[in-house]
């Protein structure tokens, strides 16, 4: 499995991005997969997740302004974040967790956002 992450870059602030982390080969089937995100002097942390079963869940800071979703077709999971803020301003890396387990074991490099204010 390979992970690549793409679509970070420069906003303002209020402005919106979407991310896209394309896998290689099936990714989907048995597989969660979840956007983290990574500031400097941070912990990483969990921005939004979605389940092989299509469940997803976000982070409270970001909830009502992004979307998670899977483009099977093209093998792709895609963030749209609306509304960005400063504080967004962080690496995004994309991640696999098998169905099941308790921990995200395989990432992808990351793309950075920087949103200005």
């Amino acid at each position: 499995v390979q992970l690549q992450a793409s679509g970070g870059g420069l906003v303002q602030a209020g402005g919106s991005l979407t991310l896209s982390c394309a896998a290689s080969g099936s990714i989907f089937s048995g597989n969660d997969m979840g956007w983290y995100r990574q500031a400097p002097g941070n912990e990483r942390e969990l921005v939004a997740e979605i389940t092989s079963y299509g469940s997803t869940n976000y982070a409270y800071s970001v909830r009502d302004r992004s979307t998670i979703s899977r483009d099977i077709a093209k093998n792709t999971v895609n963030l749209q974040m609306n509304n960005l803020k400063p504080e967004d301003t962080a690496i995004y890396y994309c991640a696999r967790r098998i169905a099941g387990r308790s921990g995200y074991d395989f990432w992808g490099q990351g793309t950075q956002v920087t949103v200005s204010s």
